[in-house]
């Protein structure tokens, strides 16, 4: 509970400088949690680029390994990318406060940001980087305006133009748009399943609890009618 308190306070900045008044137009996820392939892929993508800083260390291997579907060996050969144990927690090796120091502040803990931010939000955060001088990593970001991170995924979609017209010319990019979407896409339902495991659980539950009580509704309302016939 402490950890998690704390990954809520670390948050609270962002936040509060999103919510300062940079409205921008969010982009749907369109995330499918269904598709383990994509969540497989998302999961790849995220070790690759994003656990050299961020952690997502409310979470175990093995659980994700579990729930998507991923056999031991895999998980260890593929997506471990440290010495790190089937059973520890997913926690990256970058000391505090050397990344306080090279970033300007600690980079957050990424278990719950798409349950914080919203996956909209984490995509068109993914997908808003472009080229500016001004910035100590040479980019800024349209969604959230004078980010302290760099592109980490410049190689994949290249860099991001700003035309006099307001409008992007990206070049360089391993992937093409589409690609880059994709991987995007699959980084984000990565981090919405990250921070909410057990939510098509939850969701298929629900549909039983609902069914129940409208069962039990028809038989109560058939009970109060066998008892008060006779009153009316």
């Amino acid at each position: 509970m402490k950890k998690l308190l704390i990954a809520l306070v670390t948050l609270l900045p962002s936040l509060a400088m999103a919510a300062s008044g940079h409205n921008v137009h969010l982009e749907s996820a369109n995330v499918d949690l269904h598709d383990k392939a994509s969540l497989e892929r998302g999961l790849g993508l995220f070790q690759q680029y994003c656990s050299g800083c961020h952690s997502t260390q409310y979470q175990r291997y093995e659980r994700v390994a579990t729930d998507i579907g991923i056999s031991t060996d895999d998980m260890r050969s593929k997506y471990i990318l440290n010495d790190a144990k089937i059973g520890d927690l997913m926690e990256n090796a970058i000391p505090t406060a050397d990344a306080a120091k090279w970033f300007g502040a600690a980079p957050p803990d990424l278990t719950l940001v798409a349950r914080v931010r919203g996956e909209d939000w984490v995509y068109s955060y993914l997908k808003g980087f472009y080229a500016d001088e001004t910035r100590p990593f040479g980019v800024n970001n349209t969604v959230f305006p004078l980010v302290g991170m760099p592109h980490v995924l410049q190689d994949l979609q290249g860099l991001a133009v700003k035309q006099e017209d307001g409008t992007f010319v990206t070049t360089g990019g391993k992937l093409t748009p589409e690609e880059y979407d994709q991987a995007v896409r699959d980084i984000t339902g990565f981090l919405v399943y990250s921070a909410e495991p057990v939510q098509l659980e939850r969701k298929a539950l629900g549909v039983w609890v609902l069914g129940f009580l409208f069962i039990f509704f028809i038989i109560a309302y058939l009970l109060k009618k066998e008892y008060w016939k006779d009153v009316h």
